[in-house]
C-alpha cells in the first residue's frame, strides 16, 4: 500500500491519519493469513456487510476499457466501497479534506474501505489486473454519483 499526494511536491506525503480523516479505513492481511476469512466475516458483521463476490479485471475482460472510463470519472457512491486485493493491483484517487487528491496504490493483501459519499475514482496499473474480494451492504446501492 503506497500513499502520496497526486499533485506531486506536497511534503509530507499524506498518511494513514490523511485517510483516517475522511473515513477510509486500510490494512494489510496476506491473503494466506489463517485469519482473512474471519477478518472478513468480523468486518462485514461490524458495518452491516450482507453480501460479497470477487470481481477481476484484466486485459481480456469484455468491454474493460469503457469500465476504466467508468472508473476514472470522480465520483461517489450510497453504499460503502469495500475491496480486498486477491491478486494483482489498483489506484485509488481519494479526495482529502482539503480537496486534494490522495493516491493510494492497493496490491495483494490490501484491504481498503471507502466510506459512502466520498469522492474517488479508480485506475488499473500498467499490468490492468486486479481481483478483488467486493462487501456490500446493499449490492443495490453501489451505483456511481458522478461529481
Amino acid at each position: 500500500m503506497e500513499l502520496s499526494w497526486l499533485e506531486g511536491g506536497a511534503a509530507p506525503g499524506p498518511t494513514r491519519d490523511d485517510l483516517a480523516a475522511v473515513g477510509v479505513l486500510c490494512e494489510h492481511v496476506p491473503p494466506e493469513a489463517d485469519d482473512l476469512e474471519p477478518m472478513l466475516d468480523r468486518l462485514a458483521e461490524a458495518r452491516g456487510y450482507v453480501t460479497r463476490d470477487e470481481v477481476a479485471l484484466s486485459p481480456d475482460t469484455p468491454g474493460l476499457d469503457e469500465l476504466l472510463a467508468k472508473f476514472a470519472r470522480e465520483h461517489l457512491h450510497d453504499d460503502d466501497e469495500v475491496r480486498y486485493v486477491v491478486e494483482g493491483a489498483g489506484i485509488f484517487d481519494i479526495r482529502s479534506k482539503d480537496d486534494r487528491w490522495i493516491r493510494l496504490e492497493v496490491g495483494v493483501g490490501d484491504l481498503v474501505v471507502l466510506p459512502a459519499g466520498l469522492y474517488h475514482r479508480f485506475f488499473l496499473t500498467e499490468a490492468k489486473r486486479i481481483r478483488c474480494i467486493r462487501l456490500f451492504k446493499d449490492e443495490a446501492g453501489w451505483v456511481p454519483h458522478y461529481r
